[in-house]
């Protein structure tokens, strides 16, 4: 008798155990809180794979030990392993093998116009004289294209034209930079923040990234002007980029269609944005657009205006700066998330939600005219430039 207690005791420990997990689980990546916002079959795996694996485990623990049924058994037990094999190409959706990608020309932004010394440079300047000259041992600065126009700023203002090189600053994109950055090869660079992947290539190499915040920029989300939604929770768009919302009826657009999320590649600078708001939530995988040639220009701040039968239904993100002065797509709008407008004045009073800062990153603690230069930047004078740019300074 006690032996078959105990057995009981064991197998309901067990079958606890089992749904215990998957209720953990489908908690952890919000499918319990998003529930009822999960609008389409492939959204839904993830909940049917818990309830299989741990359905599975309950069924086997309490079938009888029969031979004729040790078939069955076998086949259950398969499909608990597969359950679970299957649950984190589920969570991000990646079941798409070798996806044929069609790639444009990717477009962007004339940078020439910001060259340090250029001829009519749109550059901003200070209103006095800078109080930092540069003339030798110049600093070689690189980072993001959003923040092209600040460091470039920076360097007219303090650099000694008759020194300047055009080598002295580089614009090759965030992700470069970093790489550029760990190898040695700059001494400077200016980007939003750094993703797992670059922080764990700095560790590799031995590289040692030290992150100073000289401003704050709004992250924002973008929808084509003839998308009607102009407001979105915090909830809702993390509903649409871990793949459980899949249509803008759900978030009250009836005739919007299928929602095509467009990303940014890994190790840019809005694609670490995405990350940081998504936490650990992972973010669903790139899925097939419905006609290959909305590509387009294989640029986000573009694809986001595409029309697909008759509607608008892309959303894409960038920073502010970027998607409205820098690079702009007059069919297309900014998003207000919880109700809140990511103007100038709610990034300043806190209340918009996806606020970040902007940092210069150096490989080790800065030193000779790297730490002067970072020390000018955090003046007043430097933090005048990031205002005028149109950035918030920190």
């Amino acid at each position: 008798m006690e032996k078959k207690m105990t057995g009981l005791v064991v197998r309901v420990a067990i079958a606890l155990f089992a749904w215990g997990t998957g209720g953990y689980l489908l908690h952890k990546f919000e499918y319990f809180k998003a529930f009822w916002q999960i609008d389409h079959m492939s959204g839904m795996i993830p909940v049917a794979l818990v309830i299989t694996g741990a359905g599975g485990v309950t069924a086997i623990l309490w079938m009888k030990h029969k031979k004729q049924l040790l078939p069955v058994a076998a086949g259950i037990g398969a499909l608990v392993i597969l359950s679970i094999a299957l649950f984190p190409t589920a969570l991000r959706g990646n079941w798409w093998i070798n996806m044929e990608t069609v790639k444009g020309v990717e477009t962007k932004p004339d940078l020439s116009v910001y060259e340090p010394f250029a001829k009519d440079s749109k550059t901003v300047k200070i209103s006095g004289k800078s109080t930092l000259t540069l003339t030798t041992g110049l600093p070689v600065l690189d980072g993001a294209t959003a923040l092209y126009p600040v460091y470039a700023a920076f360097a007219g203002t303090v650099y000694q034209q008759g020194s300047f090189s055009e080598n002295d600053v580089l614009c090759t994109n965030t992700s470069r930079a970093y790489e550029a950055l760990i190898a040695g090869k700059r001494d400077i660079i200016f980007v939003a923040g750094a993703s797992g992947q670059q922080i764990a290539a700095a560790k590799k190499a031995g590289a040692d990234l030290q992150f100073t915040p000289i401003g704050r920029e709004a992250f924002v989300f973008i929808v084509g002007k003839g998308n009607p939604i102009n407001n979105i929770t915090y909830q809702e768009l993390r509903n649409i980029y871990s793949g459980k919302t899949a249509r803008w009826k759900t978030l009250g657009w009836n005739d919007g269609g299928t929602i095509i999320a467009f990303q940014r590649p890994e190790g840019s600078g809005s694609q670490t944005g995405l990350q940081k708001i998504m936490g650990n939530l992972p973010i669903q995988a790139p899925q097939p657009l419905p006609d290959p040639k909305l590509i387009g220009t294989n640029s986000l701040m573009k694809q986001v205006s595409v029309t697909w039968k008759g509607v608008q239904p892309a959303i894409g993100y960038s920073y502010r700066y970027y998607a409205t002065t820098m690079y702009p797509n007059h069919g297309a709008k900014l998003l207000k998330v919880n109700g809140i407008a990511p103007s100038i004045k709610n990034i300043h009073n806190g209340s918009y939600p996806f606020v970040a800062d902007f940092y210069v990153v150096t490989n080790g603690k800065p030193h000779g005219n790297s730490k002067r230069l970072i020390h000018w930047i955090l003046s007043p004078q430097g933090q005048e430039i990031i205002e005028k740019t149109g950035y918030i300074p920190i």
